[in-house]
């Protein structure tokens, strides 16, 4: 059973000229059918980890001590932080960032290079989503021909209440996506009775409704047109792909010519479109590989399901490479359908290569990254010095004839302890160095102190004596000395006078 076409009324055409294509057509809809087997046993298990990580992670509790967000991963827009765990990133170190999504981005290649669409089949938050709406439809209004006539039916009570109560559930998993998301941007157990209360801020309420719709359009409407026509990762995922690489497809060797099942002279493929029937995107895998294909793998548990009661070799839709799919082609396409074709078509398979050319280049490639980011990560200050001399006026002669240049010094401290550094001023000779309202040290140095896990500013004025000659730019160099005499970290500027 299938719904009637839906088609737009065309023009009529002006005599003898070609009627011309419609540039546009309406979706046909998929109604994926419901499968058991191990392939959708490992995608649900699946998505219960990935919606049960992004749920719940923002309950995480992670004591950082006072004045400090205990949440374990927070990003803190008020305080320019991101907190994961005991890692806390700082704006200045976006880089950290850049190098995760570098990673990622590899990775994904990776995955895709050995195991084809891995990701959009099981992980990605489209299908996860999708696949949990599907999951509400199907309780609510029935399996696949069950929704089908519910569809063709008028509008009757019972089309009411199904499709009403479908998507009032769906409006409430999308609701706690959204509000499980602005919890990673604000403190969940404080923000959580504030935004039940109406006193959050319109920000909060605003992105809880854009990702409360996205989420409620995407997976409950849009669906396989997202991967279809907006992901552009199908686009050029081929790329990643060669003849080693596992992906679902149809050992079209085993199952042509198709026919029924007590035919003679055809093959295991009994042309029943199981697979078709539990495609989310409604593509028939016996076709070869297409664009829409998701490797989700569902095809695979309803055709094993098919072979079984047929009392035929499951495997007919498998995982496999285009290599072995070849292979098996050229040894056992000749054969007649039967047991002694399939023994030789699978006789000649090879065990999958993951170790070649292309994986050991993405191999090399997030070694490299992770190398960098954790040389980076251990190689990181804890300590920073901005310095910021004062453009206006470039400099400032004094009464007795001296000259002074103005500095804002910015200290940050990414540590939840109190430190004490002493100012060094690495200049020629004659140059003097104050900082308003800082203690000295023995020496006579100015000691600054920081702020746990912030920025503290001091305001430094270094002086020219008058009669001492300088050129017009003379460089300077500010350094925080600690307690054993080492230097911290060290910031250079300019000294400005007037030309000599």
């Amino acid at each position: 059973m299938k719904l009637p076409e839906q088609t737009r009324p065309e023009a009529p055409a002006a005599s003898g000229a070609t009627p011309a294509a419609p540039l546009y057509a309406k979706r046909q809809k998929v109604y994926p059918k419901a499968v058991q087997g191990r392939v959708r046993r490992a995608k649900w298990l699946i998505l219960v980890l990935c919606l049960l990580l992004y749920y719940t992670v923002p309950l995480i509790r992670w004591d950082r001590g006072p004045d400090m967000p205990d949440q374990a991963v927070l990003v803190d827009m008020n305080a320019g932080r991101l907190f994961f765990f005991w890692i806390e990133i700082w704006p200045q170190e976006v880089y950290y960032l850049t190098g995760l999504l570098v990673l990622g981005a590899i990775g994904l290649f990776a995955a895709t290079s050995l195991f084809g669409r891995v990701w959009c089949g099981f992980t990605c938050p489209q299908t996860v989503w999708t696949d949990l709406f599907m999951l509400v439809e199907r309780r609510i209004q029935g399996d696949r021909n069950a929704r089908m006539r519910l569809d063709l039916k008028p509008w009757t009570r019972e089309w009411v209440v199904k499709k009403g109560l479908t998507h009032a559930v769906w409006l409430g998993i999308a609701a706690a996506t959204g509000g499980a998301w602005i919890m990673y941007f604000n403190d969940a157990l404080e923000m959580t009775p504030r935004f039940f209360t109406g006193q959050a801020s319109l920000e909060v309420y605003f992105f809880f409704g854009l990702f409360t719709a996205t989420t409620y359009l995407l997976a409950g409407w849009a669906r396989e047109q997202v991967c279809t026509y907006m992901c552009p990762w199908p686009r050029f995922q081929a790329a990643m792909l060669d003849e080693n690489s596992l992906v679902v497809t149809y050992r079209a060797w085993r199952g042509e010519p198709r026919g029924k099942a007590k035919a003679e002279g055809v093959g295991d493929c009994v042309d029943c479109r199981a697979c078709v029937h539990v495609c989310p995107t409604g593509i028939d895998i016996r076709d070869g590989q297409q664009m829409e294909c998701i490797g989700c793998g569902l095809c695979i548990d309803a055709c094993d399901d098919v072979m079984t009661r047929l009392q035929r070799p499951r495997g007919l839709i498998a995982f496999e490479t285009l290599a072995n799919l070849a292979a098996s082609e050229a040894a056992a396409g000749a054969l007649p359908p039967g047991p002694q074709r399939r023994a030789c078509g699978m006789q000649v398979r090879r065990v999958p290569r993951f170790l070649r050319a292309r994986t050991l280049v993405y191999a090399g490639a997030l070694a490299l990254v992770v190398a960098a980011m954790g040389g980076a990560w251990l190689l990181r200050q804890t300590t920073s010095l901005a310095v910021i001399r004062d453009r206006a006026p470039i400099f400032v002669r004094l009464s007795d004839g001296g000259i002074r240049n103005a500095y804002t010094l910015k200290l940050g401290d990414k540590t939840p302890g109190v430190e004490a550094y002493s100012l060094a001023l690495e200049a020629p000779a004659g140059l003097n160095l104050i900082v308003l309202d800082a203690e000295s040290d023995p020496a006579g140095a100015p000691v600054l102190t920081t702020r746990p896990d912030g920025i503290t500013q001091w305001r430094a004025l270094v002086t020219a004596p008058a009669g001492l000659r300088l050129p017009e730019s003379v460089p300077v160099t500010f350094r925080l000395v600690d307690a054993r005499g080492r230097v911290a970290v060290s910031t250079s500027s300019v000294f400005l006078g007037p030309k000599p």
